[in-house]
Formats: C-alpha cells, sequence, structure tokens
C-alpha cells in the first residue's frame, strides 16, 4: 500500500472518479480518494484495507468494489452513502489517495458508489511496479499539488463522524486515533 498526498480542486466529481478509474485500469491497482480530514494516520488505512480485504476473501463484502470496501472499513459504516463523507468531493480538496496492489484486483473510487476501475489489462504489472506507476499518474495526472495532508485531521470533523465524546476521549488519554482504529475494527463486530 502506498499513500500519496496532496491537493486537489475538483469540478466534477464524476470525471475525477473516471480519472482515478483509468489510472486503475492502466496499473490493475486499487485506487481509493479520501478527505484528509478525516484520516487519522497511516495506520487507519492500512487497517481498512487489511479489514476490507478479509471481507472479500470471507465472502462478507457489502461493496463489489474493493475500493468501496476499503472506503467502508475506514468510515467505520456498512451504508455505502455514510462513508461517502470520508471521500473527495467537489470543491478544494486536502487528498490521502490509497493506492493498493497487494491484493484483490484492480478497482477505484474517488466518491461513487461504484468503482470504474477496470481489469483491462492483458499483462499484469507486479504489485510493487504497478503501485508505483498509480502513484506517480496519482501525482502527475489527479493531484494538483503533492504535498503532506495525512498528519492534518480535523479532531473536530472526526469527533463528530465517528460519534466520539469527551467521556470516551478521556478513557484514552485524548487518543483520538486510537478510538478511530477500534471504529474501524467495529465493522467487523457489527455485522
Amino acid at each position: 500500500m502506498r499513500l500519496v498526498e496532496g491537493t486537489v480542486a475538483v469540478d466534477d466529481v464524476d470525471a475525477f472518479v473516471a480519472t482515478i478509474g483509468e489510472i486503475a485500469a492502466e496499473t490493475g491497482a486499487t485506487i481509493q480518494a479520501f478527505d484528509a480530514r478525516y484520516v487519522v494516520s497511516e495506520r487507519h488505512l492500512e487497517r481498512a484495507v487489511e479489514l476490507a480485504d478479509r471481507a472479500i476473501e470471507r465472502g462478507e463484502n457489502v461493496a463489489r468494489d474493493r475500493a468501496v470496501e476499503i472506503l467502508l472499513y475506514a468510515a467505520g459504516r456498512r451504508q455505502i452513502s455514510d462513508a461517502l463523507e470520508l471521500g473527495v468531493s467537489a470543491g478544494e480538496n486536502r487528498a490521502v489517495v490509497l493506492v493498493d496492489a497487494r491484493s484483490g484486483g484492480s478497482s477505484a473510487s474517488g466518491d461513487e458508489p461504484e468503482g470504474t476501475g477496470g481489469g483491462n489489462r492483458t499483462e499484469p504489472m507486479d504489485p510493487d511496479t504497478a503501485e508505483a506507476a498509480a502513484a506517480d499518474a496519482i501525482r502527475s495526472r489527479v493531484l494538483d499539488t503533492v504535498e503532506p495532508t495525512l498528519a492534518e485531521y480535523d479532531p473536530e470533523r472526526v469527533r463528530e463522524y465517528y460519534d466520539i465524546d469527551g467521556a470516551e476521549l478521556d478513557v484514552v488519554d485524548g487518543d483520538l486515533a486510537s478510538l478511530v482504529l477500534e471504529r474501524v475494527a467495529l465493522l467487523v463486530v457489527e455485522k
């Protein structure tokens, strides 16, 4: 898994998703773009990938598209419409784009419930090459600027989205990231 960070002005969400889908089809990588204000750490997204892949392997996935299943786990939500808030939306965005070619085949999503990634490749790339190619394409074809965004989540927005109150934060000495990781893991239990 690789994370590509930066800013992007999205005029047309469908066109944004289509571009990500083209890159996914070209490289065989799964690509999911997140609003960086909701992503508390790299581990947040690593755990979402792990749990999404496990659900897919067990046939317990909610989404048909791997990128959307990853989004669901990152959001800690079973409903795609609720999880879409974590995706990139129209306007100026500080983004974290996840690129993963380790498992599951190509799929892509920026903010749509249906990924547009393909399986159009005739010769699959090895995972490292696919991830590097996809990350390079995200940098050159999708992001307006490449700059760190991962450590810049919005604590109040995260607390509201994940329904974390002050009492719960007090129990973990104010470690919001730990509580978000718990929400990601609890999605498995809530089935």
